[in-house]
């Protein structure tokens, strides 16, 4: 990438790092905030939920908003008001005032470093060849941000309590200041795509079925993000393991998504972006099942931050990809921020369930068994486009592969009639003797 890319990539990476970061380890606050006001952690998670159905209202705004008037603009006045509502969490009392204080946050952490303000930038601004890569980079960014601030907001909490450790956090966020002059003044790159899509995207994107498969699979991404990053640390609670595992979890969740968002940029450049999704809606299904069945243990728990790490963003680019080689790149900010609303109403359900399945059950069992449902669900919506889009190596190996699943399930049957017609007991032949047990050994 040239240096207009490069200078482009890390501030938007850097915003990126900032909200994430941030947002992530507000699940560390939940514990010291329901001691302090007596909120309750159902009450918490509904203020929650209901802020991330906020962050999904306000990304196609945002989007729009960049488009008209500048990416600077917004990002500006987006971290004056993200700033003041993270420090007045620390007033919130009630649940009604705390949701109204994080919806606050939410529209101003759209407005300062969402995807679709970011991502949307990137696609109009640079080049196919090198955006798969940037977006990447920019991805790994929110964990970057998670990786450092997670043990560092954990330590402030340990050594000065929640409110100054919030305060801290208020006054970190107007970094973003600064940052947002990279946006200034640039203009779109040369080679998107055409304008006819461009034009045919806001009018009819809404009535393709391709969009929604998108959008839906990527609400999957959001209700699996939206459990872990607020409710783990329950979780590692309710597993009898320290408190102070949950920084450690978060810190190494966001090093292991470094290298997943990266390594999936990089095979943006060989790889079409649907099989790569299929493979990554896997890896998750099959983490969350692993989970369920080892013994929770503090390595299984940070092994599965490893694996889960390591697709927790790493949708995003192939996502961006999806939709401006669908529907182009001029609109692509509007485009995405619609679909990270969806993405945004499936984090609600996840945080809100996760929630209310703590507090009724005392489990997360329920919570975990869905994810890997909805990944599951992901991969079927996802699957025929991506059997279409793979390498000749891997799509030549797909007839095969149905034709011995196809051979299998007609023995399963014919093994199961076979079960089914036998008799269970042979009756005996008329007029043979009826054996006598009477004087048998029990």
């Amino acid at each position: 990438m040239n240096t207009f890319a490069w200078r482009l990539t890390l501030a938007a990476t850097a915003l990126m790092a900032l909200v994430m970061g941030s947002r992530s380890a507000f699940g560390l606050f939940v514990s010291p905030l329901n001691t302090a006001t007596g909120i309750g952690l159902a009450g918490i998670s509904l203020a929650a939920a209901i802020a991330q159905l906020g962050l999904g209202f306000g990304q196609p705004l945002v989007g729009r908003l960049a488009e008209s008037h500048g990416a600077t603009r917004v990002i500006r006045a987006g971290a004056w008001l993200l700033a003041g509502s993270t420090a007045a969490v620390v007033l919130a009392d009630s649940a009604a005032l705390l949701a109204l204080v994080l919806c606050a946050g939410a529209l101003a952490g759209a407005a300062v470093g969402s995807n679709a303000l970011l991502v949307g930038e990137i696609g109009r601004r640079l080049p196919e060849a090198q955006r798969g890569l940037a977006i990447g980079i920019v991805g790994a960014g929110g964990s970057a941000g998670q990786l450092l601030l997670s043990p560092a907001t954990q330590w402030t909490i340990d050594a000065h309590g929640w409110v100054v450790a919030m305060l801290a956090t208020a006054l970190l966020l107007l970094l973003a200041w600064p940052l947002a002059g990279a946006f200034r003044g640039t203009a779109p790159a040369a080679d998107t795509a055409p304008a006819r899509a461009d034009a045919a995207t806001l009018r009819d994107a809404l009535l393709q079925a391709r969009f929604w498969r998108i959008a839906v699979a990527f609400g999957v991404c959001g209700f699996h993000i939206g459990f872990l990053s607020m409710h783990m640390p329950g979780v590692i609670e309710r597993c009898g393991l320290p408190a102070s595992l949950s920084g450690t979890w978060l810190a190494v969740l966001g090093a292991a998504n470094i290298a997943g968002s990266i390594g999936v940029g990089f095979a943006l450049r060989r790889w079409q972006p649907a099989p790569l999704l299929v493979g990554l809606f896997t890896v998750r299904a099959v983490s969350v099942a692993a989970l369920l069945v080892l013994p929770p243990t503090a390595d299984v728990l940070l092994g599965f931050a490893v694996v889960a790490g390591l697709s927790y963003m790493a949708v995003l680019p192939p996502i961006s990809q999806l939709l401006g080689r669908h529907f182009g790149v001029q609109r692509l900010g509007t485009l995405f921020g619609i679909v990270m609303l969806v993405h945004q109403v499936g984090s609600f359900a996840g945080i809100w369930l996760g929630g209310w399945a703590a507090a009724t059950t005392g489990s997360d069992r329920l919570l975990w068994q869905v994810d890997i449902a909805l990944a599951m669900l992901a991969v079927a919506l996802l699957w025929p486009r991506g059997v279409a889009a793979m390498p000749s190596s891997f799509r030549a190996a797909v007839p095969p592969l149905r034709t011995a699943c196809g051979q299998a399930r007609t023995w399963i049957r014919r093994a199961a009639a076979r079960v089914r017609c036998r008799p269970a007991a042979a009756p005996p032949r008329p007029g043979a003797p009826i054996p006598d047990f009477s004087g048998a050994r029990p």
